[in-house]
């Protein structure tokens, strides 16, 4: 199809034909491979829908497009005006992207982004015609698809997870990285980024009448040695000429694993980059003035159609948008290694070019009879840096020599590959290294003190990234902190011998003074709010822990039947509950387990929440056990996290932390998961686990086995405000439904407060414990979540009222899980 007028069925028909018969062939490979996922479970005429709708709004799109660009991108529109498009892709891109509508919402976002990157990259920076078709009919097939299916398309969910935020700003890089490869390969790239293709690498085109020429002028010898160097060479010049996307895709891979050091090679490579560019951009503007000559290298693009100058700024500052980018995103690559790791790496890196260098010198003696001219030492010395850059990179000064025979080519070009391969596997190796626990100043210190002395049920997650640690006058006791707003929000108790908690509590507290802070104590338990109350703090409850004692723990009983049913269906599916380590499980259940988790979160409105609710950064920890409800086929159901609770360098109890199921698993996993942990534990002679805490939850204060606060300290107004905020948060995360599900196990209530020294910082105060559990909400985000809040969701029934608590893996009225999530 290349034009439309008169010829309207070919808007239909131009995916029935192809170019040629390999094109036949494949295109029906495609058609038999898509249509055999999704036509029976779409329905034959829902699946033709699917396809002929995209393929027709893709085209027209396109033409739309080229016809308001075509006098702006006046010549990516002309390199397209005359392309001819034939065959299925937009059929079955559309019908695929319609597909995703039915898949697992994990899946879904997958596909989609897979298949919108690749489509983007080619749309960018190869430019044809048919990029832009196939990118219409992506994009209309993901609309269309829900409404086939009786439901409205959802449009851009915010990024809800340190791990999801770290993989998109990888596949940028990458993608960033691989365009300009695309284009510099593609015959005829036209593209609005394809110019970024001599900014990214030197895959230089070749005009053969123009080599024809250059070689045949005796005087321009080593012109013409170097362009046929560049001409033949293979796999080896190649990668070199491609080694700056290279570095990015490597350092791509460590941004998707949060490595601060992959952060920090990118941020440089795109700070070079935008350098280079602004060099460029200069250069552009300079020779678009008048009576200016045309300036070197800019003129080489102009040849290639680039003659606008917007069409060259616009393009060349990606990389500045880039570095804006990875600056902006700096707290999500904070993973770090042990030290010293970095320092080996130099140096072997070091040793690497060495050894090589001292190769190429001796080795480029032996063969000098393979260069023209022939080289002889000191010509070989100066020309080892050259060897591990690209080929002519070095501001294109033509080398004193070129290689002529195989031997003498493979070594010219095989140095550089060598050693950038090894230094790759190198920087692998530190990627896959375990991250660095010790986070922080004072984290080793404070880790010690809290195995050997004491603290409170959540108090090893104290140790996670985010907290500062004061130490006591005395050394023996220490606090987390966060400092928000001028606000220092505690993490638990003070940690360390008993009787100097409310020492602590008050050398801390003047602390906080002198640094101009006012300081909150976040989830304390009962006696340290007395204390403070008398000491003429203020004090509110903010969530019920639950405490399970595992002395008299049996599971009898008619309380207990959800629990024994739990169980017995475990045993009867084969499922067994499998004790672990996130160092220490294989690679298949570390996968499977980053799956459940971002299937949960994608699962979710609004962003995964921090602070004392752990996620999968959080279970990197050798002391962290991780219990797995596994089958037969080793396919993890549901996944536990389990935190020492420490007395006096025992464990004597463990509190649970992360608390995921996957979907389509077994339905009691979570209810057989714990069940299975309190036995255990019991067996090994602990004395209780907790279940944590369930923010802005509480029970009947009648079922608490301490008595409810009264008094003039308590903040009554402010207790009735927490019990609206909780009611209202319910259809966004699920507290109380959360706290209903843990009464199944018949747990001890333990109320867990919140002080603060003056009623007049409760604003600030709110304002630091919203960002600290949610540190990367936007205002877009922000205003959803009130929209959400202020909603009025349908009342269901009575009966399913009733057993919303009861029943094993039940989902209030507004479809959210009770217990497919975390605790806190």
């Amino acid at each position: 199809m290349n034009s439309v007028p008169g010829h309207w069925w070919a808007l239909l028909t131009s995916g029935l034909w192809a170019q040629n018969l390999a094109a036949y062939l494949l295109g029906s490979a495609v058609v038999f491979s898509v249509g055999l996922a999704f036509e029976r479970r779409m329905g034959s005429l829902r699946f033709a829908a699917a396809a002929l709708v995209p393929q027709i709004l893709g085209i027209a799109a396109a033409l739309g497009f080229l016809a308001v660009a075509r006098q702006t991108m006046g010549t990516w529109t002309q390199e397209m005006s005359g392309h001819v498009f034939l065959g299925p892709s937009a059929l079955m891109t559309g019908a695929t992207m319609a597909g995703t509508a039915m898949m697992p919402t994990l899946w879904r976002r997958r596909v989609r982004l897979v298949v919108f990157a690749l489509l983007i990259l080619l749309a960018l920076y190869s430019g044809g015609f048919a990029d832009l078709v196939r990118l219409g009919a992506a994009g209309t097939g993901t609309l269309l698809g829900p409404v086939l299916l009786g439901r409205r398309p959802r449009f851009g969910r915010p990024v809800s997870s340190r791990h999801e935020g770290r993989v998109l700003i990888a596949l940028l890089v990458a993608v960033s990285a691989i365009g300009p490869v695309v284009a510099g390969l593609t015959p005829h790239a036209a593209g609005p980024l394809s110019v970024l293709r001599f900014l990214f690498t030197n895959i230089q085109p070749l005009d053969p009448e123009t080599l024809q020429g250059l070689c045949a002028d005796p005087r321009q010898a080593k012109e013409c040695a170097a362009a046929q160097l560049q001409l033949r060479a293979g796999a080896g010049g190649l990668f070199m000429a491609i080694l700056p996307s290279f570095l990015l895709l490597l350092l791509a891979d460590g941004l998707r694993r949060g490595r601060r050091f992959a952060w920090a090679g990118a941020l440089l490579i795109q700070l070079a980059l935008s350098v280079l560019a602004g060099i460029t951009i200069a250069g552009v503007l300079y020779q678009a003035a008048p009576d200016t000559a045309a300036v070197e290298g800019i003129a080489t693009m102009e040849a290639l159609g680039y003659s606008h100058p917007v069409s060259l700024v616009l393009p060349l500052l990606l990389p500045v948008a880039l570095s804006i980018l990875l600056l902006i995103a700096r707290p999500l690559f904070q993973v770090a290694v042990p030290p010293g790791a970095y320092t080996r790496l130099a140096s072997q890196v070091f040793t690497v070019g060495a050894v090589l260098g001292a190769f190429y010198l001796l080795a480029g003696l032996a063969l000098s009879g393979g260069f023209t001219p022939v080289p002889g030492a000191a010509e070989l010395l100066a020309d080892i840096p050259d060897r591990f850059l690209p080929l002519g990179y070095m501001l294109d000064v033509s080398p004193a020599f070129f290689p002529q025979s195989t031997a003498a080519v493979l070594l010219y070009e095989g140095i550089g590959v060598i050693f950038w391969a090894t230094t790759a596997v190198l920087v692998l190796k530190t990627f896959l290294r375990p991250a660095l626990i010790q986070h922080h100043a004072g984290a080793a210190r404070a880790r010690e003190i809290l195995k050997t002395q004491e603290g409170s049920n959540l108090s090893w997650m104290t140790t996670w990234p985010g907290n500062s640690y004061w130490f006591s006058s005395t050394g023996e006791v220490f606090i987390a902190y966060r400092v928000i707003a001028g606000i220092a929000l505690t993490l638990g108790v003070p940690v360390g011998p008993g009787s100097q908690g409310k020492a602590a509590f008050v050398e801390f507290t003047r602390f906080c003074t002198g640094q101009g802070w006012t300081p909150c104590f976040y989830s304390v338990p009962l006696d340290l709010r007395d204390h403070a109350v008398s000491l003429g703090w203020g004090s509110v409850q903010v969530a019920q822990e639950t405490v399970l004692p595992l002395d008299s723990l049996s599971f009898r009983g008619k309380k207990f039947q959800d629990i024994r049913t739990a169980m017995n269906n475990a045993a009867k599916a084969r499922i067994r509950a499998e004790w672990t380590t996130y160092a220490t499980a294989p690679f298949s259940v570390l996968a499977q387990i980053q799956e459940i988790s971002e299937e949960w979160v994608a699962d979710q409105k609004m962003p995964e929440m921090g602070f004392t609710l752990g996620g999968l950064d959080e279970l990197n920890d050798p002391d962290v056990r991780l219990l797995l409800a596994i089958d037969g086929q080793h396919r993890v159901h549901a996944v536990l996290s389990w935190l020492p609770v420490y007395r006096n360098g025992i464990i004597q109890g463990w509190t649970l932390d992360y608390m995921r199921r996957r979907s389509t698993g077994f339905r009691a996993g979570i209810e057989f998961l714990i069940a299975s942990a309190a036995l255990r534990f019991k067996d090994e002679g602990c004395q209780f686990i907790s279940l944590s805490g369930a923010p802005l939850a509480r029970v009947n204060p009648d079922e608490l086995h301490h008595p409810a606060p009264s008094g003039p300290e308590t903040a009554g107004g402010l207790d009735r405000l927490l019990d609206w905020l909780g009611a209202n948060l319910e259809p966004v995360y699920g507290f109380r439904s959360l706290l209903a599900f843990k009464a199944k196990f018949q747990p001890r209530y333990e109320p867990l407060y919140m002080l603060y020294p003056d009623t007049a910082s409760l604003p600030a105060i709110a304002n630091a414990v919203t960002r600290a559990y949610l540190p990367t909400i936007n205002v877009g985000e922000s205003l959803a979540l009130v929209r959400r809040m202020f909603r009025r969701p349908k009342r269901p029934r009575a009966a399913a009222r009733r057993s919303l608590a009861a029943a094993p893996g039940a989902r209030d009225a507004n479809g959210h899980n009770g217990h497919n999530g975390h605790n806190g």
